[in-house]
């Protein structure tokens, strides 16, 4: 059952602050609004779902939130870090020991094993999981030694969070992690976020088009136009496997 956002309890410090979050890109001769002034609290440990059309700013929002992109006017901070401020060594520090990142397409390296694309973020972490505990914890223990190729689409995206999840991050970003695959895949992979978010206390955030996955959510916030059209709080989250769709 999906209630309204109701105000959390005022000693809870959010992770991420957004206020008057704008950004604005130029394309050509026209300018086009990604986001018009948004106002954001994010806290640790929650399961946040964005959903919106094409173009209401998700993945701008995502970008920023993961250090990818600076906003043009307003501020965002993730806990004592000011992310307006674009500085490219501390926005490469931030991303490299705060954030993990999941797309829709996994971007493995085809020539490398599944241990080996983990690898290569567990030897720049300061505190990372092994390889080994990364696949493990995605399910993986049987393919660790197996090229892209020799995987399922789902394999590959779960080889992709075990690597965004191996420096332990505290923020995963996944933008559309289940849009390249079948329902049975995606509820797989949806899992593995989920566990992820449980057991890590990883603030995971997901944008999908698809809506059932918004049962899964601590909260769904619903973009339009770049804005927050509107907040909802799932009293219930319901397990990816339940979900239908």
């Amino acid at each position: 059952m999906i209630h309204p956002e109701q105000t959390v309890a005022t000693d809870a410090r959010p992770i991420f602050e957004a206020r008057g979050l704008t950004k604005v890109y130029q394309m050509g001769e026209v300018q086009v609004q990604a986001l018009r002034g948004v106002d954001l609290d994010l806290y640790a440990g929650e399961f946040i779902v964005l959903l919106g059309p094409s173009g209401s700013g998700k993945s701008t929002l995502l970008n920023i939130l993961g250090g990818l992109d600076a906003p043009t006017a307003g501020s965002v901070r993730y806990a004592d870090h000011d992310l307006s401020l674009d500085d490219d060594d501390l926005m490469t520090q931030y991303r490299r020991a705060h954030v993990g990142f999941v797309f829709q397409f996994y971007n493995l390296i085809p020539s490398l094993t599944a241990r080996e694309n983990v690898a290569l973020v567990t030897e720049i972490a300061e505190d990372p999981m092994t390889p080994e505990e990364a696949l493990a914890m995605v399910g993986l223990e049987q393919r660790m030694d197996h090229f892209p190729s020799q995987m399922s689409g789902g394999e590959q995206q779960r080889v992709a969070i075990a690597r965004a999840v191996a420096k332990r991050p505290q923020v995963l970003l996944c933008d559309e992690p289940t849009g390249a695959l079948d329902a049975q895949t995606g509820v797989m992979v949806l899992e593995v976020i989920a566990r992820v978010n449980r057991e890590l206390g990883t603030t995971t955030v997901v944008i999908t088009h698809n809506a059932v996955i918004a049962a899964m959510a601590d909260r769904v916030i619903y973009f339009s136009d770049g804005l927050v059209a509107r907040i909802e709080r799932n009293e219930h989250r319901k397990p990816a496997k339940e979900l239908q769709w």
